[in-house]
């Protein structure tokens, strides 16, 4: 048999593979039946539990052998171009076909099957009302009285290390599990990137390592915002791919915490969004909230606000002009019909709380 008829075969049957995946993946129920709640917890618990013997985050060095090797075999294959023969131009790109075939099938397994699970807000009982101006505006005044007082509970704010965010994400997840299994975390594995100064460069505060289990944390972070960075990537470990979902899991476990640095934390991350809305749809309530934060929550927002510009100056520049054309183009109407979920999760959590 030749190798182009192998590899043809050996491409067949990985297709049919990625195929019946894909599939699998277009309906909610059974994901969730069989996946998230079944195998999903048990694939990875053992990462996170191999991955945890590492001191450091192999899943930086799984990533870099693999960018490495892909970019080893172009450089070969473009050396090697003139000398090769006829048949290779069929053979390569079977192999490339076949090398990013399995990758997608094994994402899917250890993690990326997650995608297609029902919303975790259904799961939570969370509503999904949409809120008008006026009420995202008190959402807003909500927040923003909650996190000032919330700051002036705080006394020192500790310089987390990564064993103290691993440690204390735990036991706040520990805390919400009595109240839903869907918390439920065992064999913590909370990391540090290996070049925290590249990732702050790109403007990314942790991201989640499928292929080893991993929740990997930007440690140049400021330490205010690190409890709940910490709380959002371990919801991804419990297989919440969607950001804005693994938002809500992380606030819900920060917010919930006895600790009141992880209180602060989660109010503080949400406040940013719910601002962030406003400013959108009513620039006239935003600058009045804005006016009603404290000299503390203030000097926060000025000190992430200075991370990033050390760091990420050349995006942080563009998001903020790109936001200002945004508004302009549109005379600000187009915001008004924009939706962040993360913000109308947090009013149908709430509402009962806001009176007018």
């Amino acid at each position: 048999m030749t190798s182009i008829k192998k590899l043809s075969l050996k491409a067949v049957a990985i297709f049919s593979i990625a195929l019946l995946i894909y599939i699998f993946g277009l309906f909610p129920a059974p994901v969730q039946k069989y996946y998230s709640t079944g195998i999903y917890p048990y694939i990875s618990s053992s990462l996170r539990f191999t991955s945890s013997i590492f001191p450091f985050a192999i899943g930086d060095i799984v990533y870099a052998l693999l960018i490495g090797f892909v970019l080893y075999r172009i450089i070969r294959f473009f050396k090697r171009r003139k000398v090769l023969k006829r048949e290779y131009r069929i053979i390569v790109p079977l192999q490339v076909l076949n090398f990013f075939l399995i990758l997608y099938i094994i994402f899917k397994i250890v993690w990326g099957l997650n995608y297609s699970r029902p919303s975790v807000s259904e799961e939570l009982g969370i509503g999904n009302e949409k809120y008008s101006v006026k009420e995202l505006v008190l959402l807003g005044d909500f927040f923003v009285k909650k996190t000032n007082d919330l700051k002036l509970k705080q006394s020192k704010i500790p310089a987390y290390s990564i064993n103290d965010l691993e440690i204390n994400s735990a036991k706040a997840y520990d805390l919400m599990e009595k109240k839903n299994p869907l918390f439920r975390y065992s064999n913590p594995c909370l990391k540090a990137v290996l070049n925290s100064w590249l990732i702050s460069k790109a403007g990314i505060e942790g991201y989640y390592a499928p292929l080893t289990g991993e929740a990997n944390m930007n440690m140049k972070l400021p330490d205010f915002v690190k409890p709940y960075v910490s709380c959002h990537e371990i919801a991804h470990q419990l297989g919440i791919a969607y950001e804005d979902e693994a938002n809500l899991l992380g606030y819900l476990t920060a917010s919930n915490s006895p600790d009141v640095n992880y209180q602060y934390s989660a109010n503080y991350e949400m406040l940013r969004y719910i601002l962030f809305e406003i400013r959108m749809k009513s620039p006239d309530d935003y600058k009045l909230l804005h006016d009603k934060l404290s000299v503390g929550v203030l000097a926060d927002f000025k000190t992430e606000k200075e991370f990033w510009r050390k760091y990420n100056g050349d995006m942080f520049g563009y998001m903020d002009v790109a936001f200002d054309s945004f508004l302009k183009l549109n005379n600000q109407k187009k915001g008004i019909d924009s939706y962040q979920d993360i913000v109308i999760w947090l009013w149908n959590i709430h509402k009962r709380e806001i009176t007018p």
